[in-house]
């Protein structure tokens, strides 16, 4: 579903924040993408969803190109960035019937989907608020929600848990789960690394924008937890 070949990304003073990053993630796979602050994660994942140009490798998402067909990438990918940027001048319901109609999912679809996860993020009541007048976790939830309305085939998260409160966080593992069951590939940057443990089945590890492992959670970890793979992997690559 998606495929990052020979990837780089070079900023000021030629110094690269990715460097000939590849890897793949298959339909149902929950994808874990860790590395310390500034080793890449955001870069790379900003390039995926056609956020960030690049001149350097090639990004396919369900077999088209990033660069050249920015737009069919864009109807099946979903991107839930770390801090959401929303029109925080519209009312939650407002925002969410936007997105709905810039996929242009019918009436009674978007009524189903936002009503079942307004409900389970438990944001219902506050729907026909501005988002003005919302937390930085409600305003995460809203931006959850309005990923999942269009049924992604790919969905890109950086640091999807951060604000959200430990019920929130239950629901949208929850989600993630039920999401690659009926086929769709995630793929998710975090530094929470217990949760990727146990969410994820695969996981590369990116430091000074190159990757120095990447695979199954079984063949990383071989039998310790991902946090001792994680610690002695990077103390390797010194």
């Amino acid at each position: 579903m998606l495929e990052i070949k020979n990837y780089s990304k070079s900023y000021r003073e030629g110094k690269k924040a990715a460097d000939n990053v590849s890897l793949t993630v298959e339909s149902g796979d929950i994808f874990g993408f860790i590395g310390h602050n500034g080793a890449g994660k955001s870069t790379t994942i900003r390039a995926v969803v056609g956020v960030l140009d690049f001149t350097e490798g090639e990004i396919l998402i369900d077999g088209h190109s990033v660069k050249d067909e920015p737009m069919e990438c864009k109807r099946v990918t979903a991107y839930i960035p770390d801090n959401p940027d929303l029109y925080e001048n519209l009312t939650g319901i407002q925002y969410l019937n936007f997105i709905a109609d810039v996929f242009d999912i019918s009436a009674e679809e978007r009524e189903e989907r936002i009503k079942k996860y307004a409900d389970l993020f438990e944001i219902t009541p506050a729907l026909g608020d501005q988002i003005s007048s919302y937390s930085h976790g409600m305003k995460q939830k809203v931006a959850i929600i309005s990923a999942l309305i269009h049924n992604p085939k790919l969905l890109v998260l950086d640091e999807p848990f951060v604000g959200l409160d430990p019920k929130a966080t239950f629901v949208l593992k929850e989600i993630m789960h039920e999401m690659c069951d009926q086929g769709t590939a995630i793929f998710f940057s975090t530094h929470v690394l217990d949760v990727a443990e146990k969410l994820c089945n695969k996981v590369a590890i990116i430091k000074q924008g190159k990757i120095i492992a990447s695979g199954t959670m079984e063949e990383l970890t071989e039998g310790h937890s991902l946090e001792e793979t994680f610690l002695e992997t990077d103390n390797n690559e010194k």
